[in-house]
This record gives structure tokens, C-alpha cells and sequence, in this order.
């Protein structure tokens, strides 16, 4: 219990109980703590560009040169990009067949969300066609004013401008400007950290708000939507990457058990980032070669979010339902192929999510979206998101995991045999992968084998 006590989780739950508590029996009061989420709100907003300017610079510039890279290169993005998709449409499907935020009472939010949209529109002339968007919302004005009006388009073009321009830098000098990234990536993480400590008090006054604005069957709401994400994350790691685990001659349950140490630690802090030095050994100790490891899961953490993918579908459907709102197919992929892209500025941190939907949101907006509608929708899901952070998390890592072993085997640089003893020896690999975060044997760490162990798969 103590332990517990000292863990952000454990007030965030108290804080959603007592928000829960105020809005069943002082309504009038509970609508006044709102402020307190909109100001988490507005803090996290302050950090969404810096977060996805750096990780997309660093996810893209740190793979250098593509044409020195070769196939490894090509087949980490192109393994990324299939899987992002896919974890894409799955939140998609999902959502629309499960529609979480469809008994949702926000019609009063969606109409007024809807006649600020019309507004907006009216006052534009209309929508802008191709050139339009192209001058008006993607090409920035200056390099400062994306970042200063929070425009998150502009803000990723830049991004991608800076990280190739980076990218044919020499390796020197580029591994010294990467360092520097590298350092105010930590520095702005740390900011996120510490707003994340304010999470209590947004999940408080985001559901003391909530309940007493649209009454307890909110709550029915907003389980169903923590049961329809956990229950897709599920389904995409046993299904989808079993599949793909199982095609590349391994089983997904024993590579869970194989990560079990880093996925308890992942549920304890609700961080993909926090396990990266560990999963980096332990997949070098388990067969997979330090090359590719060190290109896979690095990248893996900016370019392969799976559970960050499936969160943004998801919870912008949920946006848009409790709004009382609607997309056609159409503009739902168009939503998703739009988070291709702001999925990549998604570090695995705590919050990163929430970060990430509302930048998406914000970038899509115009017809589909007002301030008003993110502004309400963010402040329903900031109550629950620090549950949801756990499952990003958890697919994330088992995510990036996989795909480490799946390009290493695809390229020849898997260790078949040892890999093999490591999924029904997991003590061995992690007393192997502490020799190594302790420096010992770097180039080649070994383990004892068990003279009857399995066979490598076929």
C-alpha cells in the first residue's frame, strides 16, 4: 500500500473517484471544477508541438543515410508503416461497430460545435480546395509561428524539413546535432513528466464536470470506451501480431512471457520509455543481433506506436459521438491517414497520447472539429486517459518487441537456436540481460543451455 501511495496511478484513481463522488451529489459545484481540466488541458496543448518537432526529427534523422542503410531501413519502415495502418483501421472498425460514445448526452455540445464550424466556414468563403490547404494550412509562414499558434501540419512539415536536411549532414557532425535533440528531447519529456503530476487534478475536475454535466450514464460512456480500447489492444497483439509472430516461426504468448519483466514495470509507471534500455538488452541477449536491435527499437519508439495508433482512432470516434457529430467514411480515413503521420510525434511517455489526439484533432479540424467540440472531448477523456496510457503502452512495447524479431530474422541477423531457448527460458535471458545493462560481455552475451531444450523453429 504505500508503494502504491507514491504512484501517480494510485491519485489518479482517487482523483476520478472523488471527481465521480462531487458530481453525483454537488452538481452545481462539480460544473465549476472544470477549470481544472482545461488547464491541464491548455498545459499539455503547450508541449504538443516541441514533442512532435523533436521525436519526428530524431525518429527520422537518426536513420541516416537510406541508401547506406539499404534493406534493414527499408524494411523497418516499411514493416512500421503496414503495421500503423493497420492499427489504424482496426480502431476504425472498432469503433464504429462498438460507437462507445453514441449514448453519450453532448447533443447541446455537438450543435453548438456545429454552428461554430458553419460560422467558420461562411466566413472563409468555403472550403479551400487543394491549393488552398496547401498555402493557407500546410506550407508554414516563418519557422517560429507554427509553434507559436500551435499549428501542428506546419509544425510537421518543418519537422520533416529539418530531419532529411539533418539527414544529409556528414555522420559526424549529423551524431552531434542528433546528441542535441537527443538532450532536449529528455528536457521536454521532463516537462511532460512534471505536467503529468497535475493529472490528478485534471481527471478530477474532467469527471466532477462530466457527471454532473451529463449525469451518471456518462459513466457508461466512458467504461465502455476503456472496455472497447483494452479489448482491441488484446485482440491486436494475440491476433494481429500473433499472426505475424507465428508466420515468422515463434509464438506471441511465450514472447509476452519473455517481456513479462518489462510489462510490469510498463504498468507500473505507465511508460513505454521507461523499459528502453532493458528491452535494447534483453532482445540483443534473446538472438537478435545489436545492428538491428539499435535501429529497430529506437526508431520503433517514434515510427511503430501501435497502441497510440488504435488510442487516436478510437478516442477521436468517441470524440465525435458523445459530440453528437458524425464522419462518412471518407473523412474518417481521411482522419487516419493524417494520424499516420501525428502518430510518429507520439514518444512512448506518459501523456503522450492525450498530446497526440488533441494535435490531431487540432490539424484536422475546420469542418469537423471546433475549439469548442476538442476542448469538451479532451475534458472527457482526460479522466481515464492515465488507464488508457497503460494499454498504449503495453502494445506499444509487445509492438516494438515483435518487430525487432521480425526484421532481424527478415534480414539474417536472428540467432534462431538461441532465440528458441530464450522463449522457454526467460530466467536465463534475464540474467543474461543484466550482465549487459551492467556491461558485462557486451559483444556477445551467453547464457548456460539447457542440453534438452527445445528445437529451433523451422
Amino acid at each position: 500500500m504505500r508503494t502504491a501511495v507514491r504512484q501517480l496511478w494510485f491519485w489518479v484513481l482517487v482523483a476520478i473517484a472523488a471527481g465521480i463522488l462531487l458530481g453525483l451529489v454537488a452538481p452545481d459545484t462539480a460544473e465549476k471544477a472544470k477549470w481544472l481540466a482545461d488547464a491541464f488541458i491548455q498545459l499539455i496543448k503547450a508541449i504538443t508541438g516541441p514533442v512532435i518537432f523533436v521525436t519526428v526529427v530524431i525518429g527520422v534523422a537518426s536513420i541516416g543515410s537510406l541508401s547506406r542503410a539499404g534493406g534493414l531501413a527499408l524494411r523497418t519502415l516499411g514493416y512500421f508503416f503496414v503495421m500503423t495502418v493497420i492499427a489504424l483501421a482496426l480502431g476504425l472498425v472498432v469503433a464504429n461497430v462498438v460507437a462507445p460514445g453514441s449514448g453519450f448526452d453532448a447533443a447541446n455540445v455537438g450543435a453548438s460545435a456545429t454552428a461554430q464550424a458553419k460560422e467558420s466556414i461562411a466566413e472563409a468563403g468555403g472550403t479551400p480546395g487543394l491549393v488552398g490547404f496547401i498555402t493557407d494550412d500546410l506550407l508554414p509562414t516563418s519557422f517560429v509561428s507554427p509553434f507559436v499558434d500551435n499549428e501542428i501540419l506546419r509544425v510537421l512539415v518543418l519537422a520533416i524539413l529539418t530531419a532529411v536536411a539533418v539527414s544529409t549532414l556528414p555522420e559526424r557532425q549529423r551524431g552531434q546535432v542528433l546528441s542535441v535533440f537527443e538532450v532536449l528531447s529528455q528536457i521536454i519529456f521532463k516537462i511532460i513528466r512534471l505536467i503529468m503530476w497535475a493529472a490528478p487534478l485534471g481527471a478530477f475536475g474532467g469527471m466532477a464536470y462530466t457527471v454532473a454535466k451529463f449525469g451518471s450514464e456518462s459513466l457508461t460512456s466512458l467504461g465502455l470506451l476503456m472496455v472497447t480500447f483494452w479489448g482491441t489492444c488484446a485482440f491486436f497483439v494475440f491476433v494481429v501480431l500473433g499472426i505475424v509472430a507465428r508466420v515468422s516461426g515463434f509464438s506471441i504468448f511465450r514472447f509476452v512471457r519473455l517481456l513479462r519483466d518489462e510489462l510490469l514495470i510498463i504498468v507500473g509507471t505507465s511508460s513505454s520509455e521507461t523499459v528502453l534500455p532493458r528491452l535494447l538488452a534483453k532482445l540483443e541477449a534473446a538472438g537478435a543481433s545489436r545492428r538491428t536491435v539499435g535501429l529497430v527499437i529506437p526508431t520503433g519508439y517514434s515510427f511503430n506506436l501501435d497502441g497510440t495508433c488504435i488510442y487516436l482512432t478510437i478516442g477521436a470516434l468517441f470524440i465525435v459521438q458523445a459530440a453528437g457529430q458524425s464522419m462518412d467514411i471518407g473523412q474518417q480515413i481521411a482522419l487516419a491517414a493524417l494520424m499516420v503521420l501525428t502518430s510518429k510525434g507520439a514518444a512512448g511517455i506518459t501523456g503522450a497520447g492525450l498530446v497526440t489526439l488533441t494535435a490531431s484533432l487540432q490539424a484536422f479540424g475546420g469542418e469537423f472539429f471546433s475549439a469548442e467540440a476538442i476542448a469538451v472531448g479532451i475534458a472527457l477523456v482526460v479522466g481515464i486517459d492515465r488507464i488508457m496510457s497503460e494499454g498504449r503502452a503495453l502494445t506499444n512495447c509487445i509492438g516494438n518487441g515483435v518487430a525487432a524479431i521480425v526484421i532481424a530474422r527478415w534480414s539474417g541477423d536472428l540467432d534462431r537456436e538461441r532465440f528458441a531457448y530464450a522463449l522457454h527460458h526467460p530466467a536465463d535471458v534475464d540474467a543474461a540481460t543484466e550482465r549487459l545493462l551492467a556491461g558485462e560481455q557486451p559483444e556477445e552475451p551467453r547464457f548456460d543451455r539447457d542440453p534438452q531444450r527445445e528445437p529451433a523453429p523451422a
